[in-house]
């Protein structure tokens, strides 16, 4: 993909510590997190900590989804300068399989989000439903479309909520939610958040580029009752290496999906040791979760803006990263990002 990189120029975002961008990326620089009591309570009878986004509106299900999204989709446009329906907008929502995800929420969005709007989408617009994983198909899709049909732009945004009823007794029966009698859990959440993607600039100023991808599938997965061996994350690794032309060893930092769970950053650890040939003194690893609980299919555009406002604001930690997220099925995929300058090669 050397010859086919992706610009990330703007973005918005929603969640449970802001209502846009800046105000969320703030919050979690300073690790302030928004973290509830729900409705929900517990197999002990506690009540269940959680993260929503606090909107004016009082929606519930598809309705607060497509709200959600629309207020960061128009942030992203906004930010850029540029009209919503004139753009491919790709759509990442949660795995259909999922409990708790409502039938035909993909049209249910979709449709709202039009109605909210009040403008039609691109006739090129789409649907991924892949949850966590899905934020970086939706980029090989979405270079995939600027590429061959020779376009300016396109929008990635994701949005997802496991804050329902559903979704919380089961993963609280699985023993993978966080509660009063089981610690290593992840809390739930709910956000949305956009990125605007174009081909770089040929230009001496710096840009957040997007080098490589990678994908594969993990037989061990965190519910297959099997060692961690992180041989599908590894694979994914490797893939998104070969296509920016660099390694681990080039890389600064990395920015990961996990909300929580051993099983997660045991993972991360593992690949991590199996591909990096030389010392470093360290090597950071962000989770922007930490601060917004599990956001499933959101988690993918939230890490990225968090990127871009890194860069913009001087804090980031160097300029090579690995970004990587992981789907309970088995899923793998991987982008490596490198904030610079760019001209044809």
């Amino acid at each position: 993909m050397i010859d086919r990189p992706l610009a990330i120029t703007a973005t918005g975002m929603v969640t449970g510590v802001g209502l846009d961008t800046y105000s969320s990326c703030a919050a979690i620089r300073a690790a302030i997190d928004n973290f509830q009591e729900t409705r929900f309570m517990d197999e002990q009878g506690e009540w269940i900590q959680g993260c929503a986004v606090p909107l004016e509106e009082q929606l519930q299900g598809a309705r607060k989804l497509a709200m959600m999204l629309c207020k960061a989709l128009e942030e992203c446009a906004a930010q850029a300068q540029v009209h919503l329906e004139e753009i491919p907008v790709i759509i990442c929502l949660s795995e259909p399989e999922r409990p708790g995800i409502p039938e035909n929420l993909g049209n249910k969005v979709f449709f709202l989000v039009q109605e909210f709007l009040g403008l039609p989408l691109h006739r090129d617009s789409a649907v991924i439903k892949q949850g966590r994983a899905g934020g970086i198909y939706a980029l090989k899709l979405a270079r995939d479309i600027l590429y061959q049909n020779k376009l300016n732009h396109v929008l990635v945004c994701g949005v997802d909520s496991l804050l329902n009823a559903h979704s919380i007794r089961y993963f609280e029966t699985q023993d993978r939610l966080l509660t009063s009698h089981h610690s290593d859990g992840f809390i739930p959440g709910e956000a949305a958040a956009a990125i605007l993607l174009s081909p770089p600039q040929c230009s001496q100023q710096n840009q957040l580029l997007c080098m490589g991808l990678g994908f594969a599938v993990e037989q061990a997965t965190i519910s297959a009752g099997l060692p961690v061996r992180a041989d599908g994350l590894t694979q994914a690794l490797n893939m998104a290496f070969e296509e920016a032309g660099s390694s681990m060893n080039d890389m600064d930092f990395r920015i990961v999906d996990v909300a929580g769970e051993q099983y997660w950053f045991k993972e991360a650890a593992l690949a991590l040791s199996r591909l990096l040939r030389v010392h470093k003194q360290g090597f950071p690893i962000w989770h922007p979760a930490d601060c917004i609980g599990e956001v499933g299919a959101a988690i993918v555009p939230v890490c990225l803006a968090y990127l871009k406002v890194a860069f913009e604001k001087g804090f980031a930690a160097g300029s090579n990263i690995v970004h990587h997220a992981s789907n309970d099925d088995g899923q793998r995929s991987v982008a490596i990002l490198r904030f610079g300058a760019w001209s044809e090669q």
